[in-house]
């Protein structure tokens, strides 16, 4: 499919904070799986790997204790953060996966959260994730994988999304070879019951932002489309209908 890569600096900053909002719940949700896959020992110093926005960043800070370094290599993505996510125990700063501005072995923890499909290099990640990170530190990822898709209401709106999330993402032992290759072994892999939106209404109103990176990839005839059938639906809506999926989220150890 040949599929271009997402510029968040073009097109995804001005609506992803609001698009891609965590409703309170799914964040709880998310941050107790965090601190329960983050291993025993003690966190001073987290890295957010691709922390856009900065929708994590913050209650990572809150949540463990610790200053959490936000790294984002969208300029766009980090002014917003820096306005709508301060934390005094956070600071965001320019870098990507393969070029992390970290000392060697200074993280106790690592979040990447549906970044993963974003990085051109993986190998070469997954390898400066391993010199950044203590040892017997742990790397938390929370991504799609090709072999494991969920079934989205996602996908039956815009049906091709199913087949891009196919290409765009690895398989899970794809995923487990690169950073066992880098020094990682695999801990864990869960399923995280994530809540996206609390009503079909609510979720049709963040489609309209298009915050989704996937909807790059889609013509603006399917994405049209697919909206209009959406709304359609959420117009008829007479009880909300929670919008829920299950999110895998990997655990890895630097050794």
């Amino acid at each position: 499919m040949g599929l271009k890569r997402v510029d968040y600096d073009r097109t995804q900053h001005a609506g992803y904070a609001k698009g891609r909002r965590l409703l309170p719940a799914s964040r709880r949700t998310w941050l107790r799986a965090f601190r329960a896959h983050a291993g025993d020992r003690r966190i001073g110093t987290i890295v957010d790997v691709g922390s856009g926005t900065g929708r994590f960043t913050p209650a990572l800070a809150d949540e463990f204790g610790a200053d959490v370094i936000g790294v984002e290599p969208s300029a766009r993505m980090r002014e917003v953060a820096h306005v709508e996510s301060s934390h005094p125990l956070v600071t965001y700063v320019p870098g990507h996966a393969a070029n992390l501005p970290l000392d060697d072995a200074s993280a106790d923890l690592a979040l990447m959260f549906l970044v993963w499909h974003h990085v051109p290099d993986r190998p070469a990640a997954a390898r400066e994730l391993a010199r950044a990170l203590r040892p017997g530190a742990r790397l938390l990822m929370a991504t799609t994988l090709s072999d494991r898709l969920k079934d989205l209401l996602l996908y039956r709106y815009f049906p091709r999304t199913r087949e891009i999330d196919a290409e765009v993402f690895p398989t899970l032992a794809e995923t487990v070879e690169v950073f066992a290759d880098a020094g990682f072994a695999h801990a864990e892999l869960t399923e995280v019951h994530h809540r996206s939106a609390d009503s079909l209404t609510e979720y049709a109103g963040r489609q309209r932002m298009r915050a989704l990176s996937v909807y790059e990839h889609l013509t603006d005839e399917e994405y049209r489309a697919g909206l209009a059938a959406l709304e359609d639906d959420a117009a008829d809506e007479t009880v909300p209908r929670p919008v829920e999926s299950e999110c895998d989220l990997l655990a890895f150890t630097r050794c």
